[in-house]
């Protein structure tokens, strides 16, 4: 969430921003910045009252050396009144500081200034592309072909457990597999620790990294135990270091995890979510970073040029998309977007987001460094997906494959699995 002070100070680019993403709400900000001085007025005047109570009780001690009784216990009733008075304020201040959170936990991050102004996907800017796409009107869809060849079984995923959860078979599971290895290994190499994390995080964790309040219909809940499954492994990976203050000295801090990732994806129908183009339950590789607030951006960019190395060791086309502030979610400040040629679908599909959130994550989950002179700040978190297999699985399957029906591995992926062409 943004810090209370930048929207007091800020109020009209706040607003802007709001309207910019589009949340236009300004009511919000203006109701947070009335609760937040009638909260600071509070504040004011319980410390005054606690002074003053302080006060008295010092002129009890005395009055009572001095013998003076009868003057003590007018003094001690009139502060046991004072007690209560502060009493009342420290509820009231509880209530208020509940209104103010909530209120704060409802206004999205501010675009950064360079992010294009926009409302819909039709408005992204193409930042980058590499490789050729490919037209070739004899390509089969993946999911022709991975039925033909009895790869992937849709229907019995169906039936164990509902559509959009997939049984993955014999070389199009070790396809994943080697996927997995090759991301993994890549990203410690690049100076990423890997992690193995939870599947499931509670509300505070989920909370912590924006999920919720706004994308609590795109979890899967455990209501018995009060957990959500997680939609991607930023959210146990960032909340790793919640309530905890690092070293200047220990940033940046990079994370990678692969975790399988659970999403209702309400709403989602037609030929966006035939064959994996979207799915229930997928794997993915993410990366994190935690990083000194000078260097957000910077890390943006290089976590974004990692991302599409990926892509071109695989030898798959892309694109990437800067994505204009109602595109780009409630919680980034800038987000790039890494899409795919479908050669068969002709059409391009997301792989990777690469997103800074400046502070806005860490301040939730009170996620701090100690600077240089020995006082604590917020740092900023980023993260993107170094890669969601799916679609990559995908575009293989389409880019790679030969008359005969086989693919050939991209030669990266060739030591994971022991062979050049998958039969």
């Amino acid at each position: 969430m943004l810090d209370v002070t930048y929207i007091r100070n800020n109020t009209k680019r706040v607003k802007e921003g709001m309207k910019n993403k589009g949340e236009d709400q300004p009511e919000i900000v203006d109701q947070l910045l009335e609760v937040d001085e009638s909260w600071r007025a509070l504040v004011k005047e319980t410390d005054d009252l606690r002074s003053e109570s302080n006060t008295k009780a010092q002129k009890i001690g005395e009055l009572m050396g001095k013998g003076n009784k009868e003057e003590a216990q007018e003094i001690i009733a009139y502060t046991s009144k004072l007690k209560e008075k502060i009493k009342e304020k420290e509820v009231q201040l509880n209530s208020l500081k509940e209104e103010r959170t909530d209120l704060l936990l409802r206004i999205p991050n501010v675009p950064h200034e360079s992010v294009p102004v926009g409302h819909s996907e039709d408005e992204n800017e193409v930042f980058k592309t590499w490789g050729e796409p490919l037209k070739d009107e004899n390509l089969k869809p993946h999911w022709v072909l991975v039925e033909e060849q009895g790869w992937i079984d849709f229907e019995r995923g169906a039936k164990v457990t509902g559509a959009g959860f997939p049984f993955y078979i014999g070389p199009v599971a070790k396809l994943q597999r080697a996927l997995i290895n090759y991301f993994l290994n890549k990203a410690t190499d690049e100076g990423y620790t890997e992690l193995q994390v939870p599947y499931f995080v509670n509300e505070d964790s989920a909370r912590g990294t924006g999920q919720i309040p706004d994308k609590e219909d795109m979890m899967y809940e455990i209501p018995r135990d009060e957990f959500f499954a997680i939609p991607t492994a930023e959210v146990p990976v960032t909340n790793f270091h919640r309530d905890e203050i690092l070293d200047n000295d220990d940033l940046p801090i990079y994370y990678a995890a692969y975790t399988p990732c659970w999403r209702r994806e309400a709403g989602s129908y037609g030929k966006d979510v035939r064959g994996l183009n979207r799915l229930h339950q997928f794997d993915k590789v993410e990366l994190v970073k935690l990083v000194h607030p000078d260097a957000a951006y910077d890390e943006l960019e290089s976590l974004r040029a990692y991302a599409e190395s990926l892509l071109e060791e695989l030898k798959i086309p892309y694109r990437t998309l800067l994505m204009c502030t109602g595109d780009m979610g409630f919680t980034q400040t800038k987000k790039y977007d890494l899409e795919v040629w479908s050669p068969a679908q002709e059409r391009w599909l997301e792989v990777s987001s690469c997103s800074n959130f400046g502070g806005f994550q860490a301040r939730r989950m009170m996620l701090r460094y100690r600077n240089d002179e020995g006082e604590t700040e917020i740092l900023h978190t980023l993260n993107g997906s170094g890669l969601a297999l799916p679609r990559i699985v995908a575009a293989i399957l389409e880019i790679y494959q030969q008359e005969d029906g086989s693919i050939k591995v991209p030669e990266v992926l060739q030591p994971f699995m022991g062979t050049d062409v998958i039969n």
